[in-house]
């Protein structure tokens, strides 16, 4: 049934996204939601407009999180500011120091299991509440709070280990 709708779920996505290919994106990660419990799409009376309300539900997630972000500046705009001496101890957002401090943030996240650092990604760096990434992940709200206080003791541990040797 999804096959069927899909050259109008594309056009609909294309007018949401404005692009032809953000739009094949919406339309597979729609599929992929549907496929999730499948009796919900196919047990609705209106399948086409279950698939809209999924595509658009997709698409306000994303907005969400885009407006969390903070834009970073190219690795070589943050270097060529350092090398004309304009840089300092980070008057602007998103200046070295702060790029720095995302660098740092990557490589402690290389410290957890991809689980772990999915969830404090999300809700430590993202913004999301707990029961909002648990839903995204596919998890139990318990079992990502579980997970990411894991994470966090084992961040810790790998600070305080740092800070013992004399690298922080």
């Amino acid at each position: 049934m999804f096959t069927d709708l899909l050259p109008r779920l594309q056009r609909a996505a294309a007018s949401l996204t404005g692009s032809p290919f953000a739009a094949g994106d919406v339309v597979h990660d729609a599929y992929l939601r549907i496929a999730r419990r499948p009796e919900r799409f196919l047990g609705h009376p209106q399948p086409y407009a279950y698939a809209f309300t999924t595509m658009v539900n997709i698409l306000r997630d994303q907005w969400r999180r885009e407006r969390r972000r903070v834009p970073m500046p190219e690795v070589s705009e943050a270097g060529e500011a350092v090398e004309r001496g304009c840089a300092e101890p980070d008057p602007w957002p998103g200046g070295p120091a702060e790029l720095q401090a995302r660098w740092e943030v990557v490589r402690l996240l290389g410290f957890l299991t991809a689980k772990q650092a999915r969830a404090v990604a999300l809700v430590d760096l993202d913004g999301y509440s707990v029961d909002e990434a648990a839903e995204l992940l596919g998890l139990h709200r318990s079992t990502l709070a579980v997970t990411r206080r894991r994470a966090h003791r084992r961040l810790r541990a790998v600070l305080e280990r740092e800070r013992e040797r004399g690298g922080g």
